[in-house]
């Protein structure tokens, strides 16, 4: 079985109760010894093997073995991996069972940010969570005062939209942000603008 790392937490010691993000599940894993096996991390691709043992309640986390990136070596790029992992982990910890469109969503990350730039594929790839999940606000009313924006827009958390005199904040023209929505792709946005919808997305997604 494979999967993603969303989040580890110490226990016990040297032990690790370990969030796997596979194909159709948010498993829960526990690790005994997590010091003398090989080594895991936040946002690696593992293929495992879980088991139930009397010592535990949860099943445990077997013969791991890391599927490493091409990229995984780039600090930059790996961090902001990890920054997004983190931030799925806890949007999706109160569910175990799921539709395969979020692994499926880390691995086309995955292949892109080896010659992309990452905070760019990353951003799109909300926009398709947005979108998959029925909350990507493609109507553009403001979610302040209901009413519609014509030109000017501001983005807050989950991308919601609003007017310029509802909110503080940068400043979009509509029609850019209708064509990100529409095409999931930021090819068309300064990095100044990526920037931004990075620092919201890191908000919560």
């Amino acid at each position: 079985m494979q999967g993603y790392i969303l989040n580890i937490v110490k226990v016990k010691e040297e032990d690790l109760i370990v969030s796997v993000l596979t194909q159709n599940k948010l498993k829960t894993l526990y690790r005994f010894y997590g010091a003398r096996h090989s080594q895991i991390n936040l946002g690696f691709k593992i293929d495992f093997i879980s088991i139930f043992s009397v010592k535990s309640k949860i099943p445990m986390l077997r013969e791991v073995l890391h599927l490493g990136f091409s990229w995984q070596f780039d600090r930059n790029k790996f961090s902001l991996w990890q920054d997004f992992c983190k931030l799925l982990f806890k949007h999706l910890k109160d569910v175990e069972d799921l539709d395969e469109f979020y692994f499926l969503l880390l691995e086309d990350a995955v292949k892109k940010i080896q010659k992309q730039n990452p905070k760019r594929v990353l951003v799109e790839k909300y926009i398709e969570l947005l979108e998959f999940e029925g909350r990507l606000s493609k109507d553009f009313y403001c979610f302040i005062c209901e009413d519609k924006i014509e030109d000017e827009i501001i983005l807050k958390r989950g991308y919601l939209p609003s007017h310029k005199y509802c909110l503080v904040g940068k400043i979009f023209k509509k029609a850019k942000i209708k064509e990100l929505f529409e095409t999931k792709s930021t090819l068309f946005l300064d990095d100044d603008e990526v920037e931004i919808l990075w620092q919201i997305l890191l908000e919560g997604l």
